[in-house]
Parts: C-alpha cells; sequence; structure tokens
C-alpha cells in the first residue's frame, strides 16, 4: 500500500523533505499558511529538480517522480486528512509551532505519527500541543535534506514505541540513516556542531589563527576523517591512552574546559585502549584492526581523488 504523508511547511527544508518523501513513492500533500504559497513551493520544488537531475545530483525521472507523487495542498487540513505520516517544517518559533501542531493533530487521524524537524526546542515543550501526545516526536533532517543522509530522532518520555518505529522507517525508505537520542536542549547534532563552531570562534578571538586558517586545518584535518568516522572511532584508532595524555597536555592551559571525561579515563585504567588493545568504546575486536585500516586508508586517498575532481570550493 502507498504511504500517505503531508509536509507541513514549504519552505527550503520543508520542501527538500517533501521531495525525499515523494522520491520514495510515498503520496506526498505540501501544506503552508496559504494554499498560494504552497503552489509556488510546488513549483519551485519541481524546476530545482530538473536542474539535480541534469546536474547527476537526482536520478532520471525524479522529476516526473514528483510530479506524480507531490501536490500542493489547499491547508493544513487538506493535507493532514488520513495521513499516516505529518512532518512539521515550519519556522523554528515555539509559538508558530505549537499552533501549527495544534491544527495538525485536530485535523488528522488519532493514529497518525506527527514528527517536528525542530533542531533545538525541546520536543516535551512542544508534545504540550499535540492531541495524543505519544504519536509525537522529533524527526530532524539536516540542510539540504535531500542530499545529507543522517536524520535525528527525538522521542519524548511519553513517545510510543511504535510512532518511533514508524518514523525510522519512513526515514530508511527515503535513504537516510538515523540515530536516536534523548530529548535534551541542542539533541546531540547541534550540541557537537555547535561545541566546534565555539572552539573556532575562541580560536579566532584570540588571535590564533584566522577564520581562513581554521577552516582549512578542520576540513583537511580531522574533518577529512569524519565522513567515514565518528569521534569514537577516531579515538579508539588512534589510541585511548594518547587521547588521555594529550588531555592532560590541554589542561596546562585549559584546566577546566579539558578536563578528562571520566569514561575515558576508566577505559584507560581498565587497559581498553581501542584498538591496539582489541576493546575500546567500540571494541573492535584486534583480528578486524588490519580491515580497519586498509578500508580507512583506501577511503582518505579516494576522498582526496574527490576533491581534486570538484575543484576548490568557491568561498573565495
Amino acid at each position: 500500500m502507498t504511504r500517505q504523508i503531508a509536509v507541513i511547511g514549504s519552505g527550503y527544508m520543508g520542501g527538500g523533505i517533501a521531495q525525499v518523501l515523494a522520491l520514495t513513492g510515498a503520496q506526498v500533500a505540501l501544506a503552508d499558511v496559504s494554499a498560494d504559497i504552497a503552489e509556488k513551493n510546488y513549483a519551485r520544488l519541481i524546476a530545482e529538480s530538473d536542474d539535480f537531475v541534469e546536474a547527476g545530483l537526482f536520478p532520471d525521472g525524479a522529476t516526473e517522480t514528483l510530479k506524480r507523487n507531490l501536490r500542493a495542498a489547499t491547508d493544513i487540513e487538506d493535507a493532514v486528512t488520513d495521513v499516516e505520516y505529518i512532518e512539521e517544517a515550519v519556522p523554528e518559533d515555539i509559538e508558530i509551532k505549537h499552533t501549527t501542531l495544534m491544527q495538525i493533530s485536530k485535523a488528522a487521524r488519532a493514529d497518525a505519527v506527527i514528527g517536528s524537524n525542530t533542531s533545538t526546542i525541546s520536543i516535551a515543550d512542544l508534545a504540550t500541543a499535540v492531541e495524543n501526545p505519544e504519536r509525537f516526536l522529533g524527526v530532524h533532517f539536516s540542510n539540504p535534506a535531500p542530499f545529507i543522509p543522517g536524520v535525528e530522532l527525538i522521542p519524548h518520555a511519553e513517545t510510543s514505541d511504535a510512532a518511533l518505529q514508524t518514523a525510522r522507517t519512513i526515514v530508511a525508505e527515503g535513504g537516510k540513516e538515523s540515530a536516536t537520542v534523548k530529548d535534551v536542549t541542542g539533541f546531540v547534532l547541534n550540541r557537537l556542531q555547535y561545541a566546534l563552531f565555539h572552539e573556532a570562534a575562541q580560536v579566532v578571538e584570540d588571535g590564533i589563527a584566522t577564520p581562513e586558517e581554521v577552516d582549512t586545518l578542520v576540513r583537511t584535518t580531522f574533518g577529512f576523517r569524519l565522513p567515514f568516522f565518528g569521534p569514537f572511532a577516531i579515538a579508539d584508532m588512534a589510541g585511548l591512552d594518547v587521547y588521555a595524555f594529550c588531555y592532560k597536555s590541554l589542561q596546562t592551559s585549559f584546566p577546566e574546559r579539558f578536563a578528562t571525561p571520566k569514561i575515558l579515563q576508566d577505559l584507560v585504567d581498565a587497559g581498553k585502549l581501542g584498538t591496539k588493545s582489541g576493546a575500546g568504546f567500540l571494541d573492535i575486536p584486534a583480528e578486524r584492526t588490519a580491515g580497519l585500516v586498509a578500508y580507512r586508508n583506501k577511503a582518505y586517498v579516494l576522498m582526496q581523488k574527490l576533491i581534486d575532481e570538484l575543484g576548490p570550493a568557491p568561498t573565495h
């Protein structure tokens, strides 16, 4: 049976999410504050798809698929009637989201799962505007939604397992990989992203390096690894004892900011030093180390070839 989905908010994020879901074969209704805005953004998404196909970013036939599966709804009620999943993607303002979620939950089926694309607002706070809040959770796509493969799933205390599984399945059908995290300030994605930006800003404010120099170092060193490995895999491969030593060095100038994390010190004290000992954060057994190193080396060489092929980003 073809999925019936609604996306509320037809701007850049909502429109991109609608493209992702419609390209899976689902029937997607796109709504906004007026039918006129929804129609204009529908036309933009179709024209944008033509450009993406021409550039090789969308598959051949994608625009035709969108024309079959995506429609501009006259209003929220028209969009959400009888659908099984609704993605709210209106501006990041709690009052706007509350008003929108009230409209959605009153007009939708009682069992329709509702996901919010909020990046920072507490899911529990948003859930107060939703009838049957057990069907509500955060489903946070990243910009640009058609091309960023990760999605953050954020249940609140009352979210049902069934609602979480529905969201996880729909995200997977869109070719995305999801991670489920707790409903805390900043969730995980933005907490990490802003921690990096905060430290980078401090470096520039202190006159240690320019923004251009910081960006060069990030994209050509540890950032170069991040498409393939997260911070825990990187730490395991580097050696957790090495990390603990580096923390001690950083503490000579920044004792509070770079206090050694307890989970790191506990592993080092237990002799779990990462891949070199066959146990660490990810417990990668020693017999897989050679394959992991071979994968890593190949990945980095291919990444550099891709960068060479694309050329430098047009930031200047």
